[in-house]
């Protein structure tokens, strides 16, 4: 079957060129460029080696000497977006650095509403994914653990802020669907909520409605949150 590779191997231990023939028409950054602006366009499932092709001017066969499967595409996305992660010169703060992540990871993938779908530890290794691992390392020196918890640690924020996004990206996806307002939809919603708890039936929910009473602010949940993983690491005196 084209594209399968014989045994598994890794994209970026592949040259992306032989030292024989013409040079290549593309490059693995044109490739990568072409899927990132088809999924941004389209979503994760309007890209496909077919699509890639056509945006590149090549045929789809021919892609295949670049890119031998679907996922070593996705994986060469993957670290396309990566490299937009800006690397500051840690300030000594690891708590505020890590924060300072977090929202920087929130960020890009709001850009790149089709990423949460791919973060996965089987593109963690790419090029840009390892520089940026190294820079939360080392945001993370001051903190006196293990590097097996830093890592933990890395993984944690960087599975909080996918789901949050997720969360996110999900409710937006839907409200954009809707033939009435986001505002509308939730007011029905709220007003049905709060007769099922003027019912008397749900004690502990109409205690905490009444305890939380107001919009809820989405911004300093998603601080909470990620406060809230660093606490679990924050050594005790």
């Amino acid at each position: 079957m084209a594209g399968r590779a014989a045994r598994p191997e890794v994209i970026w231990a592949r040259p992306e060129r032989t030292g024989r023939g013409p040079k290549p028409a593309h490059t693995r950054a044109d490739i990568a460029a072409a899927a990132v602006r088809i999924a941004d366009a389209g979503g994760l499932d309007a890209v496909s080696m077919r699509q890639v092709a056509a945006e590149l001017g090549c045929g789809t066969m021919s892609l295949y000497n670049y890119v031998p499967r679907k996922e070593d595409l996705y994986e060469l996305m993957v670290d396309a977006v990566s490299g937009e992660h800006e690397l500051w010169e840690p300030g000594g703060d690891w708590r505020a650095d890590m924060v300072r992540v977090g929202h920087q990871s929130r960020a890009l993938m709001r850009r790149h509403p089709w990423l949460p779908r791919l973060m996965s530890a089987m593109y963690g290794f790419s090029p840009n994914a390892l520089r940026y691992l190294e820079h939360c390392l080392a945001c993370l020196d001051p903190l006196e653990v293990p590097y097996g918890t830093k890592m933990e640690l890395v993984a944690m924020l960087n599975a909080v802020v996918t789901m949050y996004v997720s969360n996110e990206l999900t409710t937006a996806e839907r409200t954009r669907s809707l033939p009435w307002s986001e505002q509308e939809e939730t007011a029905v919603r709220i007003a049905y909520l709060g007769g099922q708890v003027a019912t008397g039936a749900y004690p502990r929910l109409a205690a905490s409605f009444a305890q939380d009473a107001g919009p809820i602010d989405l911004e300093a949940v998603f601080d909470r949150a990620l406060a809230r993983v660093l606490d679990g690491f924050t050594p005790r005196g």
